[in-house]
């Protein structure tokens, strides 16, 4: 026993000075040295140049296929070379990824997927939800303040109303099969087993790539009807100094036919909904929309992300696009839930009266007057010189 001890000793005192005082890789033949076994199991960035360019494809004239300088490539130097895609392979697809057959930066992907970007996502749709359960504590239901007439006004016609129920229906289900995608095989197999979330997730995927298409037939509609009245204004920084009215009972700054809370949904609405158009529609035709290797290219020309210290990649493989692509969309998935389910609260349960506007569309005019004052004198104005021409026509 004192003898094994004497060798544990040795062996780990030794270990540290073998990495220290690692040979050079040349006088190696270019083999793996400790240093490089040390540094992997460390997890430090190491220098893969040597094994990359190592890969056993001669530089010699007359050798064919797959012989190297030193005759028949090893088993080593042909994985090596498929791995840096240096190897000359001959596959039956000539599609854009024929030609990678080992991609290793997906691991990249997995791990940041599974990792950071669903637990910071948590966070953000956990957080929502915790604020607006404490803003129900403390404010509770925003109620209609005056005496109800029993009159209303119409709100909404038929073709609005049609476009925001397509725009937020398919939302609502592009967000759930989503969610369901991301974290169903965590918490679904211990339910269905494997084979039951197998036929969970393909429903789940049939249904998010189809109902893409309603989705932006929506967000078209949606911008087509109301980007004129969501223009900003005046008006708007009046009602953000007042807070809408949210915070404070019998408050009720003036506001047009969206106020400015709205017009920050709707924005964030046109510009999150592009944003994940563009990405969805990536994924949806796979190497045929390569989004991020020029947008990188372009965004480092600002020099912004170097000063941030980011070197973004300007060259990617197909794999590597789609990657970009499906983080990206779930990253402003997260954000566009987090925002959605905000308005969700304020135009139900949240706010008396608000549901009104997009069922019948018809509100109550003592509603209309407390929220959408200014709206709703043009709309009496209208309704006025209407009645005013009639009897002489």
């Amino acid at each position: 026993m004192p003898f094994l001890r004497l060798l544990i000793c040795l062996f780990v005192l030794t270990v540290p000075a073998l990495a220290q005082e690692a040979p050079d890789r040349s006088t190696t033949g270019g083999a793996t040295t400790l240093e490089d076994i040390l540094a992997r199991q460390n997890g430090d960035k190491i220098d893969n140049s040597y094994r990359s360019d190592n890969t056993g494809q001669g530089n010699a004239e007359g050798l064919l296929g797959q012989l190297g300088t030193r005759g028949v490539a090893s088993d080593s130097d042909v994985y090596r070379a498929l791995r840096y895609g240096s190897a000359d392979v001959t596959v039956s697809s000539d599609g854009p990824a024929a030609g990678v057959l080992i991609q290793d930066g997906g691991m990249w992907w997995l791990n940041f997927r599974t990792g950071p970007l669903r637990e910071y996502g948590t966070y953000i749709i956990a957080g929502m939800l915790a604020a607006i359960g404490l803003f129900f504590l403390i404010r509770g239901r925003i109620r209609i303040d005056g005496e109800k007439t029993g009159r209303t006004v119409t709100r909404f016609n038929g073709f609005e109303r049609f476009g925001h129920w397509l725009f937020a229906g398919s939302f609502l289900v592009l967000g759930f099969t989503g969610l369901l995608t991301l974290y169903g095989r965590d918490f679904l197999i211990p339910i269905f087993g494997k084979e039951g979330f197998a036929t969970i997730a393909q429903g789940c995927k049939w249904l998010h790539n189809n109902l893409a298409w309603a989705f932006m037939l929506g967000l078209i509609i949606i911008t087509v009807n109301w980007i004129a009245h969501n223009i900003p204004n005046r008006t708007d920084l009046k009602w953000l100094a007042a807070g809408g009215g949210l915070f404070t009972k019998d408050s009720h700054p003036p506001a047009k036919k969206f106020n400015a809370g709205q017009k920050i949904i709707f924005w964030s609405c046109i510009l999150l909904g592009a944003s994940i158009s563009l990405s969805g529609l990536s994924l949806l035709f796979p190497f045929e929309m390569p989004l991020f290797a020029k947008t990188f290219q372009i965004a480092n020309s600002t020099g912004l992300p170097q000063m941030m210290g980011l070197n973004l990649p300007v060259q990617m493989s197909p794999q590597e696009e789609m990657q970009y692509a499906q983080v990206w969309h779930v990253m402003i998935a997260y954000i566009f839930i987090a925002i959605i389910v905000a308005h969700i609260y304020l135009g139900s349960v949240g706010m008396e009266g608000a549901f009104d506007a997009m069922s019948s569309g018809e509100v109550e005019e003592q509603w209309a007057r407390e929220h959408h004052s200014l709206w709703l004198e043009e709309v009496q104005e209208k309704e006025a010189g209407k009645a005013v021409a009639s009897p002489a026509e």
